[in-house]
């Protein structure tokens, strides 16, 4: 018997589905194949947090039904979803299942047809709830790389941004027994893995839910970067996403210390504009997040800098949205991830009107593109010249070429037709500089 499983959405899930694999194929017994139409067990990981991802769900599942009038075929969904989504989906798929409920899946698979799918989920309604997923979190996962890996740390959040469906799809932050992070941080320090990400919806507010009973963020980071220091393995290791309300000097400090913690911080900072951060509920005025960048920039000079940022938030104003154009001025960030807000159900802000135009949403997210793009290629302009040591990701697009990614998460590429590097790390010399990625030589 054959399975294949779609992820959609974030780092998160992708760590999920690796577990759900692990389930699936040694205590059901099923093999993976990447062709849908051989499979007979389909699944999808899928997100509310954006409207395009459930429309992918929508039109998966109306492919897979029409197949099921050709061969036996049971399929099932799980994920980070809201409320509203999981009962539009029970009348869709054979099988439904939250991720604190897991120990359920196999025995669903072998009994399908015996059990109700409605009584899989359980209570729909109110807040996603965490009691059991301290147990999916001690699954060995199937890793899908050899050399990347993500490692949860904390799961829900209990910030309650008015735009984000987080709270409701994964709960309130639950943390994860630090002990086992850094059981699996050594394992995959051992089996040669090069890069690290340590996963959460809230990270910097790890522990917290566990006061007096568990380590802190900033302790965590710290005992990883002494597995490096004792280890003779080289490796980078990352964290997404922080919350600017918890991000403490000590963390940047402890960066700053250790080799092996990877000198990128990704802060989502959403807008510029105070009124607009306190309508989101983000609780981090612009003044906080300067602080917090003035002390990356002082300890950690060579960092490179990512955020999120939301263009049409309710109510956004011209001026509102240049005071985000001043930021990205001058935090001349090397990424970001810039969406055009969306309403959600369940989320606060969906109950308000969404009166920013579409078109003039768009022409926000051009004008930001833009700026980025701008500040982007000045630092990669300024790369030219120099070494940097790179992780090869795999082969380039462009032929005879393989991809890499600076410790500061810069795409990279250089000319080179031998696979056995991916995987590595290398030093190359770059040599020209795009936007957002630069070019280089590999230095023998």
């Amino acid at each position: 018997m054959k399975y294949h499983l779609i992820t959609l959405g974030c780092q998160m899930n992708i760590s999920d589905s690796e577990r759900v694999r692990t389930i699936i194929e040694k205590e059901i017994g099923y093999v993976w194949t990447d062709s849908e139409q051989e499979a007979n067990l389909l699944g999808i990981l899928a997100c509310s947090v954006r409207q395009k991802a459930i429309d992918k769900v929508y039109t998966r599942i109306q492919k897979w039904n029409k197949w099921k009038k050709q061969k036996n075929l049971i399929t099932f969904i799980s994920g980070c979803i809201l409320p509203d989504d999981m009962k539009r989906f029970l009348k869709l798929f054979d099988i439904i299942f939250r991720m604190s409920d897991f120990e359920k899946l196999p025995e669903l698979i072998r009994q399908y047809g015996v059990v109700s799918p409605a009584s899989l989920v359980g209570d729909l309604s109110g807040i996603t709830k965490n009691e059991n997923i301290d147990g999916f979190w001690r699954v060995n996962p199937k890793y899908s790389s050899k050399f990347e890996a993500f490692v949860p740390i904390q799961n829900g959040c209990n910030k309650f941004c008015t735009f984000c469906a987080v709270p409701y799809t994964r709960g309130r932050e639950v943390s994860r027994d630090s002990n086992e992070i850094l059981e699996e941080v050594k394992r995959l320090v051992s089996e040669d893995y090069k890069s690290i990400t340590l996963l959460g919806q809230n990270v910097n507010s790890y522990g917290l839910d566990k006061k007096g009973k568990e380590i802190t963020f900033p302790e965590l980071l710290k005992k990883i970067g002494e597995i490096g220091k004792e280890s003779d393995k080289e490796f980078w290791v990352y964290f997404t996403s922080p919350h600017p309300r918890d991000m403490t000097a000590e963390v940047i400090e402890i960066i700053s210390q250790y080799d092996c913690l990877a000198k990128q911080i990704h802060l989502p900072i959403q807008s510029g504009d105070n009124k607009v951060l306190i309508k989101m509920n983000r609780k981090h005025p612009v003044e906080k997040y300067r602080q917090i960048v003035e002390v990356i920039r002082r300890l950690i000079p060579e960092a490179t800098l990512f955020t999120d940022i939301i263009v049409g938030f309710t109510g956004e104003t011209d001026e509102q949205f240049e005071n985000t154009r001043k930021i990205m001025d001058e935090f001349r960030y090397n990424m970001a991830y810039i969406a055009q807000y969306s309403q959600r159900p369940g989320a606060v802000s969906s109950r308000w009107i969404d009166d920013v135009p579409r078109e003039v949403k768009k022409a926000r997210f051009h004008q930001l593109s833009n700026d980025l793009r701008k500040y982007s290629a000045a630092h990669n302009r300024d790369m030219i010249g120099r070494n940097y040591k790179v992780l090869v990701t795999g082969k380039d697009r462009k032929e005879g070429f393989l991809s890499a990614l600076t410790e500061g998460k810069i795409v990279s590429r250089f000319q080179s037709d031998n696979d056995e590097l991916i995987g590595e790390f290398v030093t190359i010399k770059i040599i020209s500089s795009t936007d957002l990625s630069v070019e280089g030589e590999l230095v023998n």
